[in-house]
């Protein structure tokens, strides 16, 4: 039987060049932190803990990883010496110890897993994950002789042959745990930024006659975040892995490069997106839904066989049930709507219940806001609401009602009723240059007043 798997996310570092009041790994990627991705990915491997280490003072990172376990690494001293940090949260931990960066969220799963399968089948008390660089001169060189990884060398200490080398280490290691506590305990801090590097754990261990081992990667996987461009590149990777991913299974996107996931986007086979579509975080689209051009989605749930857009905005609470058309420049807000059921040009419905079948008429509003409380419009099955209506909530609408265009209902509608809410229209023939007159009169004399 294998021994269990124990996961170390470093997640101490400062994150100067990023400018922001907010940590490093909780800015958002693909909708969610980018600490979320690497523990999504990590629990894939199902480890028997997590444990992450973070700075001084980080509560809101500290609870980003629970309900795993975080330790603090007091003074920032380099990879080597946060690795030690979490020791005292493996007591008795034999088997292997894999080590990630918080700030690395593009590591697959598979990726990882290889690692540590590689180095439970050939005994190896060290292993690293590592990729050919197009551009090799910011990483530390991975040196291997005779298919042993010999040790890892920081690029500002590497020398010219070293220099030259192309494989480079990802930053990920597995460590035998009967070996970490000693391993880790042998790292000093003669190199040139003068911190303890985790990387320094391969020489050691071969200096003592232990196995190392290097499994290779793409190097697309190991992109880590620096800066706000380094967020903005793993933002295209991670796009782009979700977009492979949501078509491979089924969807048509008319443009893809201009449709834009989260990572928890669900959509269902033959789901079809035109371009310049953005999906929020909550969003549940069922199968057969089509999503036209320029739609913004967040926090929501499609269902099957309905129709979005163009320019279509559904904001989070919303559920559009089966076969609903929702058309151009239509907003909802928390709004339920029924099998069936249409808004097809310039309407907001907000805060509402819309019964099956029901048709709401271009430029009809739910008013739900009155400056102090937010209520609720409820209509009932295969009613009419007319085009530039307003239903000022809370209000109900029965089933099969028929609100003519331009009116305001503020009290409720029996089923089947046909309401007005309108004033009478009043026609005085002839009158038309007469008023235009006076109006013209009216401002002559406002212009004249403001020249004095």
């Amino acid at each position: 039987m294998a021994s269990s798997l124990a996961v170390v996310i470093l997640a101490a570092g400062a994150g100067q060049r990023m400018k922001s009041a907010l940590p490093k790994v909780l800015h958002p990627l693909a909708g969610q932190p980018m600490l979320h991705h690497v523990l999504v990915n990590v629990a894939a491997l199902k480890p028997e803990r997590i444990v992450g280490v973070v700075a001084p003072g980080e509560k809101a990172v500290a609870a980003a990883f629970a309900p795993h376990r975080t330790v603090v690494q007091a003074v920032p001293r380099g990879t080597g010496d946060a690795a030690k940090a979490a020791l005292g949260a493996l007591k008795d931990h034999q088997g292997p110890l894999l080590v990630v960066y918080g700030d690395a969220p593009l590591v697959t799963a598979s990726s990882m897993r290889r690692l540590v399968a590689a180095c439970r089948r050939t005994g190896a008390t060290v292993g690293a994950l590592g990729f050919v660089a197009r551009d090799p001169s910011p990483y530390g060189r991975l040196v291997v002789r005779r298919g042993m990884l010999e040790k890892i060398v920081e690029s500002k200490d590497a020398d010219a042959a070293e220099k030259a080398i192309d494989f480079c280490n990802s930053g990920v290691i597995c460590l035998d745990g009967k070996h970490v506590a000693a391993l880790l305990a042998a790292i000093r801090n003669d190199n040139a930024k003068r911190e303890f590097y985790l990387t320094d754990a391969v020489a050691i261990a071969r200096a003592a006659g232990h196995k190392a081992i290097t499994v290779d990667g793409e190097e697309t996987e190991f992109q880590g975040i620096n800066s706000r461009a380094e967020l903005a590149a793993a933002e295209r990777a991670l796009q782009l892995r979700l977009r492979t991913k949501h078509m491979k299974a089924g969807v048509t996107m008319t443009d893809p490069d201009t449709v834009w996931l989260c990572a928890d986007t669900r959509l269902g086979r033959d789901v079809s997106i035109g371009p310049n579509v953005r999906f929020g975080p909550g969003v549940n689209v069922s199968a057969g839904v089509e999503i036209k051009a320029f739609c913004d989605i967040e926090g929501a749930r499609i269902g099957r066989g309905a129709i979005v857009g163009p320019f279509a905005r559904i904001r989070p609470g919303s559920i559009v049930g089966e076969n609903v058309h929702i058309g151009n420049f239509v907003e909802l807000k928390a709004t339920r709507m029924g099998r069936g059921a249409k808004a097809n040009h310039l309407a907001y419905l907000g805060d509402s219940d819309i019964g099956a079948g029901s048709n709401m008429g271009a430029g009809m509003i739910a008013v739900n806001y009155d400056g102090f409380g937010k209520y609720r419009t409820r209509v009932g099955r295969n009613a009419f609401v007319g085009s530039n209506s307003s239903l000022v909530a809370p209000v109900r609408i029965g089933a099969g009602a028929y609100v003519p265009a331009g009116s305001v209902i503020t009290h409720d509608v029996p089923a089947g009723a046909v309401v007005f809410g309108r004033a009478r229209q009043v026609t005085k023939r002839g009158l038309a240059d007469e008023l235009r007159g006076k109006l013209k009169l009216r401002a002559a004399k406002a212009k004249s007043g403001k020249k004095k």
